[in-house]
């Protein structure tokens, strides 16, 4: 089976410094792209803030599977509508893969109903990325830890709710420790926050990091068929009840009348 993979990339740093450019020179969101491409099974592809829709229109995310988020300049910018089709797509039962600076996405804040803050500091220090759940699937294949040489530093506490499972813990040159692979299931959706990945460093490139970007597709991928009216709050007629009753006492509504929302 493959899974339908759609990166989106902010693609603001890319044009706006030039560290980030060399480094990148076709997007962030493209070399992600190529990290999932080397999994038959999963088949990319990208969009980015300055399309339509940031690219993440109805009929798209309709087939998509899995989508990864990575953003940073330019969180304010992005559509509170397309936020919320992204969210209703996720409770339907699309996984979402958070990246990074992606932290105070719009999307993840809805989706995790908390303020997603951290501590940070850019001085290109060795973070250490230790595998706590090596039986995870996100972690299958991993070393018990692996070294990224220069990233940004990332420290607790983070801001979020009690994750479903950590996968990943990390530690910095400078002391500080962050949990940087969590989980969580919203509706039928499964997400996934990943840590690393600042922009102006080749992180990206790293083979242990882009196993777990496949392997957090393979494990956000829900085969099942989209829970389509997991939104939905219907008014059940007493004669649709699975057991036979009689109607009694008053009532706010009438009958086939929607609820308050």
């Amino acid at each position: 089976m493959t899974i339908r993979a759609l990166v989106f990339g902010e693609n603001v740093h890319e044009k706006l410094n030039e560290t980030v450019r060399s480094i990148y020179p076709d997007g962030m969101h493209a070399t992600i792209a190529a990290a999932l491409a080397e999994d038959g099974a999963i088949e990319p592809t990208t969009v980015t803030l300055q399309d339509p829709e940031h690219g993440c229109t109805e009929a798209r995310l309709a087939v998509t599977d899995v989508l990864l988020w990575w953003g940073h300049k330019a969180h304010g910018d992005v559509s509170d509508a397309v936020v919320e089709r992204i969210a209703e797509h996720v409770w339907q039962g699309m996984g979402l893969i958070v990246l990074h600076s992606g932290h105070f996405a719009k999307i993840f804040k809805r989706l995790t109903g908390s303020p997603c803050a951290l501590k940070w500091r850019e001085a290109g220090e060795r973070e250490r990325i230790w595998t706590v759940n090596p039986g995870h699937p996100i972690a299958k294949g991993l070393p018990p830890s692996f070294v990224l040489e220069n990233e940004e530093m990332y420290g607790e506490p983070f801001s979020v709710p009690e994750p479903m499972e950590t996968v990943f813990l990390s530690w910095f040159q400078g002391g500080e420790v962050f949990r940087s692979g969590l989980t969580w299931q919203r509706g039928a959706g499964r997400l996934f926050y990943f840590r690393p990945g600042h922009e102006t460093y080749p992180t990206y490139y790293d083979p242990h990091v882009r196993q777990v970007l496949r392997n957090a597709v393979h494990w956000a991928h829900n085969p099942a068929p989209r829970w389509t009216d997991v939104t939905q709050a219907p008014n059940v007629p007493v004669q649709d009840a699975p057991e036979r009753i009689e109607e009694r006492g008053p009532k706010l509504h009438k009958p086939g009348e929607e609820g308050y929302r």
